[in-house]
């Protein structure tokens, strides 16, 4: 047998693999698709392919790795991850962080760092009548006609807040539930917002004491270690003298990212697992670094107490007079106007204005009644994106 053939045999058994974990276990909405992690009871224990030589196994999984580049043929990662432990540790040095590969893989990746070379293009579409919100990963071309299922956060109103729970799973938006990772919280006004990670950002973090999170704690899954609020952003929102008429002002503060993360050589926090995970639920296994990424991760997080913090600005529009309107390029991403509509990009604080701050970082736009891009490059993650974006969606009762 050919290695061609072998590496083509083995796909199309895990292939199968994870067909079967799709139809017992995925939820699909329209053509949306959510890929879920596969069980190692499912993975054909006595699988021919569990006694491989290493060398040859590692060389197949690179391979099958490299060539499923893109969801959906990328669940085929996820069912050689689920065959057994040697299998899983070795696809451990294999899938590279979305900073390197530019690639979502396991949960996990949406906690870290988006890509340095280009952006992740995703969409969110949202649910007035359920308050919910879901994040997707756009497929194609297509503004947001196709794509994998990331994140969910539902809005809940409270007597001197809005929360916005964020979570992995579109059916459990809980703060009880194991794949709740954060949420967004308002203050009364909407003007001010406060991102909170459920799991420490980088070692060291400080828990934000609130009530809400020794609740959280009383409810763990797993005791080890204990769910909290970790602030890891503060979004401002300035008075508009315009009104509606005229563009929003926002500031965003990232408490876990270093200012000269934006720098070329600069370094930001990368999370490697999710704390809460237990060690053999493979749901939820640490999604994956190499040992390398690990040292160099930890010596930007312990720098990151030390710098000054990243500070985000939105990029200001100009008046268009044959439109009269604001305008911003988001060379296309962007079909509908709408105050909602931003760019972010880093702040003069940060330092003497350069070509890597003039890159835009975030950039949220409309394209239809309830759907709306967003794009996000490095230094900041799916998940601190999407907050984010949240935040745009709350009324702002002194700004407008």
């Amino acid at each position: 047998m050919s290695f061609r053939s072998l590496i083509q045999e083995m796909r199309d058994e895990f292939g199968s693999i994870s067909r079967h974990s799709l139809r017992s276990r995925s939820h699909r909405s329209g053509h949306v698709l959510r890929v879920a992690a596969v069980g190692p009871a499912e993975a054909l224990p006595q699988s021919c392919w569990a006694q491989l030589p290493q060398e040859l196994l590692r060389e197949v999984l690179v391979r099958i790795e490299e060539s499923e580049g893109w969801w959906p043929s990328r669940r085929d990662v996820l069912a050689c991850a689920g065959v057994c432990r040697s299998w899983r540790g070795i696809t451990k040095e294999i899938v590279r962080v979305p900073e390197v590969s530019g690639k979502l893989t396991f949960p996990i990746s949406l906690k870290q760092p988006g890509p340095r070379d280009g952006t992740l293009k995703c969409f969110i579409r949202r649910n007035r009548s359920s308050q919910t919100y879901y994040l997707y990963l756009g497929l194609t071309e297509a503004l947001a006609e196709d794509g994998k299922f990331l994140l969910a956060a539902r809005k809940c109103r409270k007597p001197t807040c809005t929360d916005y729970l964020i979570s992995l799973d579109m059916g459990d938006m809980s703060k009880g539930s194991s794949t709740y990772i954060g949420k967004l919280r308002s203050n009364f006004l909407g003007t001010k917002f406060t991102i909170y990670d459920a799991h420490p950002p980088y070692d060291g973090a400080v828990v934000s004491k609130s009530r809400s999170a020794r609740v959280i704690g009383l409810n763990q899954v797993s005791p080890r270690i204990p769910a909290g609020n970790y602030p890891v952003s503060h979004i401002s929102y300035e008075l508009n003298v315009l009104g509606a008429r005229g563009p929003r002002r926002m500031n965003c503060i990232m408490d876990s990212i270093p200012a000269s993360a934006v720098e070329e050589g600069g370094k930001a926090p990368t999370q490697i697992e999710f704390p809460l995970s237990g060690l053999d639920s493979f749901p939820s296994i640490p999604f994956f670094r190499s040992k390398s990424a690990r040292i160099d991760s930890a010596a930007a997080q312990l720098s990151t107490q030390k710098e000054d913090k990243l500070v985000l600005k939105n990029k200001s529009p100009r008046w268009h007079e044959q439109l009269q309107c604001w305008c911003l390029n988001f060379r296309g991403r962007v079909t509908v106007a709408s105050v909602k509509n931003f760019q972010l990009v880093a702040s003069d604080e940060n330092g003497p204005s350069s070509q890597e701050q003039d890159k835009v970082i975030l950039q949220f736009g409309k394209i239809g009644k309830d759907l709306f891009t967003m794009d996000y490059r490095y230094p900041i993650s799916a998940f601190q994106s999407f907050a984010i974006c949240l935040s745009s969606f709350d009324t702002k009762i002194a700004c407008e």
